[in-house]
């Protein structure tokens, strides 16, 4: 029987349903594109997914019916990422892990863990061996950097930051960014008109995921806070884990050249 906390399954499970973007790419990573019956319709990496396997919903809505359809012998699906709602839903129809991450020690967990469950534990422990190559490479090159004041905005309309207590927040400590945002939690709203009211704010960091971000939607925070710098990030390098982070330490160094030069 293969265990995780609470969760326990007593086969390998040959037929997946992933409701998590970050985690159907994982998957795939790891070999198991074969295994994958269903995703989301923003699981798009790897692109072709969308077309070879069965779309069962987003991953805040799903279709329980489609997914029962599909006799999944396990459903994958993330604390933050799935209601309440979804996973009570999922458990009625199959066996359900419920991922938790908040740093990136959760993530090579995470990575751990599927190795196990899908029996892919040479895939993981090499995939978890380049990210932590990575990472220890990125580590000792921005450990004498300078240590910028940054808002991360995740939405408009209301307008939403990444506080503390998420994925996110962790990826700019690890950047040497420091969250203004930092005595807040989750994914609070704010006013942009409060804005640099109490810190300088360096950098605005505009995530091209949840919410896409545009040129106009810069210029609207720029009147506000005129002495910051509006950069655009990738928003899947700051949010997703797994197999993600094998490429996102990469980008993290570009980034920090770019802002540098921008200075």
């Amino acid at each position: 029987m293969l265990k995780n906390n609470s969760f326990s399954v007593d086969y390998i499970p040959k037929r997946i349903v992933s409701l998590v973007p970050s985690q159907t790419e994982l998957l795939y990573d790891l070999g198991l594109e074969n295994s994958i019956v269903g995703v989301t319709k923003f699981c798009v990496h790897p692109s072709h997914l969308k077309k070879t396997k069965n779309i069962v919903g987003g991953t805040k809505s799903i279709h329980p019916d489609k997914i029962k359809a599909l006799k999944p012998d396990i459903i994958l699906c993330n604390k933050e990422e799935n209601s309440k709602e979804i996973v009570e839903a999922c458990t009625n129809i199959a066996p359900t892990h419920v991922s938790d991450i908040y740093n990136l020690n959760d993530s090579k967990e995470l990575i751990e863990t599927y190795g196990i469950f899908f029996s892919k534990t040479p895939e993981a422990s090499n995939l978890i061996q380049k990210i932590s190559f990575k990472q220890e490479a990125f580590e000792t090159y921005i450990k004498e950097k300078t240590i910028f004041n940054v808002a991360y905005f995740i939405w408009r309309n209301p307008w939403m930051v990444a506080a503390k207590k998420t994925f996110i927040d962790h990826l700019l400590t690890v950047n040497r960014f420091q969250n203004v945002y930092e005595h807040l939690e989750r994914y609070p709203e704010i006013s942009v008109a409060s804005l640099n009211k109490e810190v300088k704010i360096d950098f605005v960091l505009l995530s091209s995921e949840p919410y896409p971000f545009k040129k106009e939607h810069g210029l609207e925070i720029k009147k506000q806070i005129p002495s910051s710098k509006i950069i655009f990030v990738d928003g899947e390098m700051f949010s997703w884990y797994g197999s993600r982070l094998e490429k996102a330490f990469t980008y993290f160094k570009q980034l920090r050249v770019s802002l540098e030069e921008s200075i």
